[in-house]
């Protein structure tokens, strides 16, 4: 029987990524039941990490993919808390990662400790636009910085947010670079339409 157990284990963790798997669900019940309500959308939460062996690539820092990884955990927190996810229940809608940008300043190095601190920017028709920094406890810097846009399907940005005030709330202005980078991105789906025989007014999925 113990065997069997420790087989199912192995599997388990060779074929999928079990420990995300385990992980993500308890993130968003922690966030939903263990701390206190966001009241503000943009207010800026911090998740807390640490990097073990299975976190490191051939330079023994942080591997980038686990950036990602972290930062998908830290970002389900952060809309599990401020209620966006109930508001997505609610309101029958759904979310999906769209696009992301990241950028690498300084490594992690094994058993370091970390901060990632998320925070909506605003929002537009379709899309929340939020930034992830991964800071370094010891002094602050910001090691990594990642830029993501969370599409929103069967609803809208700006109904999600009514629906958590009560009101009609307008976005903030989102700042230069993320303005750069949504141009980008676009200009980038229109070259894959034309690439591909689609019209120009086609809509990425």
């Amino acid at each position: 029987m113990l065997l069997v157990l420790l087989g199912a284990g192995a599997a388990l963790f060779g074929l999928l990524d079990a420990w995300y798997l385990l992980r993500l669900p308890l993130a968003v019940l922690r966030a939903r039941w263990l701390q206190p309500r966001l009241r503000d959308v943009l207010q800026e939460q911090s998740w807390p990490g640490l990097v073990l062996p299975s976190d490191l690539d051939c330079l023994l820092h942080m591997n980038n993919a686990r950036y990602l990884r972290e930062a998908d955990l830290a970002r389900c927190a952060h809309l599990a808390r401020c209620g966006i996810f109930s508001a997505l229940r609610a309101l029958g809608g759904s979310l999906a990662l769209a696009a992301s940008c990241a950028r690498h300043r300084r490594p992690l190095r094994l058993f370091e400790r970390f901060a990632v601190r998320t925070r909506l920017l605003g929002w537009d028709a379709r899309a929340f636009y939020l930034e992830q920094r991964f800071l370094s406890p010891r002094d602050g810097f910001v090691c990594a910085l990642l830029l993501c846009r969370l599409h929103v399907a069967g609803s809208s940005p700006g109904r999600l947010v009514q629906h958590l005030y009560q009101r009609q709330v307008d976005s903030p202005e989102l700042p230069e670079e993320v303005q750069h980078w949504i141009s980008y991105n676009e200009a980038s789906s229109q070259k894959l339409r034309a690439e591909s025989g689609l019209g120009i007014n086609t809509k990425d999925e």
